[in-house]
């Protein structure tokens, strides 16, 4: 299955995967490759800040 488009997650980075449980494309920083879902599938209670990283992929420093 070809993936286009930008992810579904973060709208800035190229979508590479899509989500074996909803169908969602999204970028690598939010795809769990030993899942094989996206961060929301795999983490449904909503626990994790998906939104953490910059733009770049990278956690911001916060001074």
């Amino acid at each position: 299955m070809s993936v286009t488009g930008v992810c579904q997650v973060c709208e800035r980075r190229e979508a590479e995967y899509a989500c074996h449980r909803c169908g969602a494309a999204v970028c690598s920083v939010h795809f769990d490759t030993e899942q094989g879902v996206c961060v929301h599938c795999a983490d449904p209670e909503g626990r994790e800040d998906v939104f953490a990283e910059g733009d770049d992929g990278e956690v911001p420093e916060f001074r």
